[in-house]
Order: structure tokens, then sequence, then C-alpha cells
């Protein structure tokens, strides 16, 4: 695995012998909690389970490894904020505090497929790298837990990380690694395979390197009970942030980058209560809210305008929720602007009305655009009919919304992404299968197809979704959506 414990030491850390020996020292123990076995930890073995149960035959008889992943350079010596690979997330339970560079291994050729989770415990207080390794050092990046309560918490068998033998070459031709989970090792251990295995045998492997990817991506297509509870916590975090931003309006329309107040208020939610914001929020105001991926944040927020946030806050478990709310600065819609709020409701209400196990994830989608083309077309802005619109060789209504209207959520805001594609678009749905459904109208500034008073308004409308044994739940309902409610929700709480 690629090793981020190798960076040199900082020049100014003192060498003598006799530093060494009293740094060495005088040391007490941590204070260590008793153990738990953590709640998810069942749900993870039976996770495991599923995916020994489902394994497809291009893995079959061999050792699967998953790593969580080493920190990610940003720039010289600075490391992104750690966050594991969501497939090892997924199989260990170990969230926002998993030691870098740990792996989880699994022999699919044993009777009884044991799996092992590798990781860097404590160091002794007498190694130079407690106190002389940046990267890793206890006195630098704070005590690891120990391997034992590792294991107790999670349920899993907890090895010392160096204890691991990686990948030699008597083993090269029978182990399929996770691939985009530890870029380096991967990249090396594809090299070493056509040296040692040749060029075909090495292509085999490399394909089933993929697979394992689908494959993990598959089995989160179905969230358990915990993966539920985690998504509803993840959006009642995620519906405070929201309010903390309506809160933080009166200060954003005062600010050259009133955007990025937006941004931070939300942040600050964020971290309060979970590990993070999910993805990159995106605090639109104005005609920035055409722009589907605004996360420059850099603009004003005007008192006439519509602010679109998309925000998620992301737990320590690791589960993110993903919501957009469109709200008016003023506290409310222009007329123009609430007619574009509603159609886009409508759509959303539409295809949320669609949802029931067996019906097509693709008939989501479908749902929306008829409400999308309906409106467009009675508003003069297509060149046709709706029905004309619709069909396969037109779409002119998606001049107005680009992208899709739902993808899976869990543990990444675009869940099981390494999907095969045909399966996430076509597969027909099921009870426990969380996902948003997010459609907007965009009418950019500049765009001629459409009257000056339209251009600039751009409104999405975003919730998340959990499929019931009978129908759905709108796990988000709680956030007000209607232009009534929102209207109301922005008198309520702006000072």
């Amino acid at each position: 695995m690629a090793d981020s414990s190798k960076k040199p030491p900082r020049s100014r850390t003192p060498e003598s012998a006799a530093f060494r020996e009293f740094i060495s020292s005088g040391w007490d123990d941590h204070p260590r909690k008793e153990p738990e076995r953590g709640d998810v930890a069942d749900f993870t073995a039976a996770r495991r389970a599923r995916f020994l149960d489902s394994l497809p035959e291009e893995l079959a008889g061999h050792t699967l490894v998953i790593p969580a992943g080493p920190e990610s350079r940003r720039s010289n010596d600075t490391d992104y904020p750690y966050r594991p690979h969501s497939a090892f997330t997924h199989l260990t339970g170990w969230g926002s505090d998993t030691v870098p560079g740990s792996v989880l291994v699994i022999d699919a050729s044993a009777s009884t497929a044991p799996a092992v989770l590798y990781a860097r415990g404590p160091a002794g207080r007498d190694t130079d790298e407690f106190y002389a390794n940046p990267a890793i050092g206890e006195f630098w990046t704070g005590p690891r837990p120990h391997l034992d309560d590792i294991a107790t918490r999670l349920g899993l068998e907890v090895r010392p990380l160096e204890s691991w033998s990686g990948v030699g070459d008597g083993d090269i031709a029978h182990t399929v690694v996770l691939p985009e989970a530890d870029d380096t090792f991967s990249l090396h251990l594809q090299h070493r395979r056509t040296a040692v295995l040749g060029e075909d045998r090495a292509g085999v492997l490399d394909t089933a390197d993929s697979i394992l990817g689908q494959h993990l991506a598959e089995l989160r297509f179905v969230k358990d009970e915990y993966e539920q509870g985690q998504m509803r916590l993840a959006i009642d975090a995620t519906h405070r942030g929201f309010v903390d931003i309506i809160r933080a309006l009166p200060d954003a329309a005062g600010s050259a980058r009133g955007e990025r107040v937006i941004e931070s208020a939300f942040a600050r939610r964020a971290r309060l209560e979970g590990h993070d914001v999910g993805y990159s929020t995106i605090a639109a105001s104005g005609p920035h809210a055409c722009i589907l991926h605004w996360v420059r944040n850099d603009g004003p927020v005007g008192g006439e305008d519509l602010l679109l946030v998309d925000a998620g806050v992301e737990l320590d478990s690791l589960y993110t929720a993903d919501i957009t709310r469109t709200l008016p600065v003023s506290g409310r819609f222009s007329p123009r602007q609430r007619e574009v709020y509603e159609a886009v409701l409508e759509a959303a209400d539409h295809a949320l009305a669609v949802v029931r196990p067996g019906v097509a994830f693709r008939a989501i989608h479908d749902a929306a655009m008829e409400v999308i083309a309906a409106h467009t077309a009675a508003w003069g802005f297509l060149p046709g009919s709706a029905q004309e619109s619709l069909e396969k060789d037109a779409g002119w209504h998606r001049r107005y919304m680009i992208h899709g209207t739902s993808h899976h959520l869990g543990l990444d805001v675009h869940d099981c992404q390494k999907a095969r594609r045909e399966l996430y678009v076509d597969q027909e749905l099921r009870p426990g299968m969380v996902f948003t459904i997010e459609p907007g109208l965009y009418f950019q500034p500049d765009d001629l197809t459409v009257p000056a008073e339209w251009r600039g308004i751009g409104v999405r409308i975003e919730d998340n979704i959990l499929v019931t044994e009978t129908g759905a739940i709108n796990l988000s309902a709680a956030i007000p959506r209607t232009a009534d409610e929102v209207e109301a929700w922005v008198a309520e709480n702006t000072p």
C-alpha cells in the first residue's frame, strides 16, 4: 500500500541521544475506555455475508483486498482531511476515525471466508515514529486506538498493519484489489502483474479489480436498517443547517461574498454534528443558480434574488444527506419566481408519486420530465408541443433541465456509481433503496429562447426518498417545500 508514514521527519527534530532517551521516558498511559461492540457490527457482518454469497465467478477463490486508502495530498506536504473509501466503511463499519492506510482482506477461497482488518496501532514511546514522524506520529496527529478495541467495536479480527505481507509474487495470481482506493498501490500491482504473469493474465486480473468495484457498489443499492437510521439523522442535521442558512441571510446580503457567508453557516453545522459536508456546498444566488455545479460561492446575495442551496451533512458514520432548497432572499417570491418554483415542485411531486417497488428507476426521471415539458411548452419556449418534445429524437425541454432527476444516496452523495450502468438505470426499485428526487428549471441569463424577465431564474428542489414495501417515504419532507411554507420558514427564522 502507499505509505504516507515514510515522509521525512521535520528538520528541526532534535537528534541527540540524550534527547531521544529523555523524550522516550516518563510517559503515563493514555486514558482508555472499556471497548463496546458497536451497533453497526451485526449489520456489517451481514453485509460481508451477502457480499460473499453473491460473489461473481471472476472473484471466487481469490484473496480480496479492500483498502481504506492513504491520505490524499493537497499541496506540498499538506493533506486533505482524511476520509476512507466508502466500500471499506460499508464492510467494516469504521467511519471518520479510520486510521489511514488500513486494509480489509477477505479470503474468498477459505471455507469460512475470514475477513481480517489490518490497521496501524499505537506506537511505542520508545520509537522515533512517536515524536519524529509528522505524518503518523502520535505527538503530531494524536493517539491511535488499540487494535483489540477496534476489534471489539467492529466485531472483526484485527491485526497489526505491519503483519500484512502485502501481495507477494506467489499470491499475485490470486489477489484482486479494489481499484481507486489506493491508486499508487493499484498501479504498482498492475505493473507487477504484467512482469510476473504476462499481459493476458494481468489483463484478466485488472478486469477482476473492476468487477470487485462493481460488486461492492451494487451491494449498496439497498440500505439496511442501520443505514436508513443514519440517513434520517443526516437529513435531520441538514435541516438544522438550512435553518442556520436562513438566519445568516441578513449577514449574507451585506457582504460582497454573501454566498460564502451561506456556505460557512452550513459548514459550521456540518462540523458540529458530523464529520464534514458530504460534498462541496452549492450556495448560488441569482443567475448563479443556473450554474448546476456552482461551488465557487464568491458572489453577492441580492435582496430580490433566489438563493439555491444544495448541501448535505456527512455524519461520522460517513452517511450523507443531499438536500436542495431554493429560498427567496427577500422572504417573498416574485410572481414569476413563484411560477417557476411551483412548476418544479409539481415535477418533484409527480416523480415521487410513481415510486414503489417494481417500478423501473428510470421511470422517476420520465415522470419529472413530463411536467417540465408541459410547462416549458405552455410558456411558449419550445419549438413544438410537450408531447413532441418528449419524443426521443427531440427533447427540447431538456435545455432548461439538462441533468437527471435521481441518483442513489448513502455513503457517497452519488452512491453506487461504480455499478454497471445498465443495472443502475434499468433496475426495478426495491424496498430499502434511498435516492434523490431533484428536478429543476434553469433559465440562463443569456438564453434568448426565453423572455428577458425569465432570464437568470434558477430553481431546484431536492428531497431524499426511501422505498418502502408499499410505496415511498420522503425522508426530508419536514424541510419546508411549498412556496408558502418556504416564505413562512424564512420569515420565522430571519432575525
